[in-house]
């Protein structure tokens, strides 16, 4: 799906929510840039600053060639001491700047409640397993329904040719 994304702002937003996962609450971090484009999602047993800065790295992989300029975030600590530590190791630049300014995370948390929408009539998660492969794809239609994608116009015939080309399936009858 990333090779349809194209370019993302160097502009992030990273926050975390919670999701039942086997009758317990787990953690879904999850980043997008300053237009809502998803960059990239986890879910973790803990919000501390080791999952978060698995996160962060995680995300630093997968957006190698987009990195960003700077990163906005709520008031948890942990954040903070993880982008020191990649910072440190040299992961992330030492220019990238750490906001806390709640009302610039307001993109992300609108689209916390949009996701738990989604997730709330599966009625929980068996496995951190499943949870992160079903999230995951209610990530990927919602990028398709957002128009996030550079080849995918904003209709119903043309996002189901989308994902029939994404999964190598039999073509729509026109």
């Amino acid at each position: 799906m990333r090779w349809y994304q194209g370019y993302r702002a160097t502009s992030w937003r990273v926050d975390e929510t919670y999701v039942k996962v086997g009758g317990r609450w787990k953690y879904l971090f999850r980043a997008v840039d300053k237009h809502g484009r998803l960059i990239d999602i986890m879910l973790a047993d803990r919000r501390n600053t080791r999952a978060a800065c698995r996160f962060l790295g995680k995300a630093l992989t997968t957006m190698r060639h987009w990195p960003p300029s700077s990163i906005t975030t709520d008031q948890l600590g942990s954040y903070r001491k993880a982008i020191l530590r990649l910072q440190q190791e040299d992961k992330l630049s030492a220019d990238t700047k750490h906001r806390t300014c709640k009302y610039l995370n307001n993109i992300i948390e609108a689209d916390h409640g949009a996701l738990k929408r989604v997730i709330r009539p599966t009625r929980g998660f068996q496995t951190i397993k499943t949870a992160a492969a079903t999230i995951k794809g209610f990530e990927v239609m919602s990028m398709i329904r957002r128009g996030h994608c550079l080849t995918c116009k904003p209709q119903v015939k043309d996002e189901i040719r989308f994902v029939n080309k994404l999964f190598d399936t039999f073509p729509v009858a026109a």
